[in-house]
């Protein structure tokens, strides 16, 4: 985790957020990513990947990928 720390703090525009995830999977840690800069977002992901600690990474993929939007304005646009 300390080389995950090091990498994410090349990158302040992406937030990380990690935290446990016991009972949701068989996974030990869910990691979000926060940023209107996707072009950082991939380049720590790639950079991540390349880590040493990566070989032990069974599930390397984002599941979801959304634009932040305030609840109002998110109602608005569903219509």
């Amino acid at each position: 985790m300390d080389e995950h720390i090091r990498i994410g703090l090349l990158y302040p525009r992406v937030k990380l957020n990690t935290t446990y995830s016991f009972g949701l999977d068989d996974q030990e840690f869910v990691v979000a990513f926060e940023t209107n800069f996707p072009e950082d977002f991939l380049d720590l992901v790639q950079q991540l990947r390349e880590t040493e600690i990566s070989i032990y990474t069974l599930k390397d993929y984002p599941i979801f990928s959304c634009v932040r939007l305030k609840p109002m304005e998110m109602l608005d646009r569903l219509g």
